[in-house]
């Protein structure tokens, strides 16, 4: 990933500060784009910088347009050019579908789904000008399965998936791929509220007996933003521990 420039989006935290991190180990330059947590993202950018990575921190929320391009035009004022971007920023409002209001299903979808399609309408220009570009979105195996109280959730992840493919077959030509990445239970904060008897259940339901880690996820995300993975597009990498088989 030497002299490549990443941009990952919801990178403060979890999955996202791992990716990250991941992509700097490995050479890239990596604009970190985050919500609201500043703090947190610049701890993502100190970790990064260990490695000898530049970093770029862009707030803005990606279900605004105008933030997306904001992300895309300060990445390229500063490393001038966008290589990789990693679609990771997402949010859940969890319910049942009887007590679930418009609102929380409409936030779920417009963060994790549109904010999805105006991140890769924002770089695909400057990809298809350089004819390269490699994009890993961040699905869900709950877009494949299904899960209880996520029927929002659920619907943005698949809709992530059929996104990914639609794209991939769009662009394939001028040297872009786009994969997603669909990750399972992973350890990160909000697992981490879960009860010990919840967590229990959860590792029972998983065939290798435990949940994934960030960094499970960001190795599969690592590979797919590289050149070994040039002739791979469209396709969904589960990172489950065996879910979704």
């Amino acid at each position: 990933m030497k002299g490549k420039t990443a941009i990952v989006t919801g990178a403060s935290r979890g999955i996202g500060r791992a990716v990250a991190v991941a992509l700097a180990k490995a050479g890239a330059n990596v604009t970190i784009n985050f919500a609201g947590n500043e703090k947190a993202a610049e701890e993502t950018a100190r970790i990064c910088g260990q490695f000898g990575a530049q970093t770029l921190l862009v707030q803005g929320d990606v279900a605004r347009a105008e933030d997306c391009a904001k992300v895309v035009e300060e990445t390229l004022k500063t490393f001038g050019t966008v290589d990789v971007l990693v679609n990771n920023a997402g949010i859940t409002r969890d319910n049942l579908l009887m007590r679930m209001n418009e609102e929380d299903f409409d936030q779920v979808i417009d963060t994790n789904l549109k904010g999805t399609y105006l991140m890769m309408k924002a770089v695909s220009r400057t990809m298809m000008k350089k004819r390269y570009g490699r994009i890993v979105n961040m699905a869900s195996v709950v877009g494949i399965i299904g899960n209880g109280g996520q029927v929002n959730y659920a619907a943005s992840k698949a809709g992530v998936i059929g996104m990914t493919k639609s794209f991939a077959r769009e662009i394939a030509a001028k040297g872009i791929t786009v994969n997603a990445v669909a990750p399972g239970f992973i350890a990160t904060d909000m697992t981490a509220a879960l009860s010990e008897e919840a967590a229990k259940a959860i590792n029972q339901s998983i065939p290798q007996g435990r949940m994934g880690t960030p960094e499970d996820v960001a190795e599969a995300v690592l590979f797919l933003s590289s050149e070994q993975a040039g002739y791979i597009t469209g396709q969904v990498l589960c990172v489950d521990g065996g879910m979704a088989m």
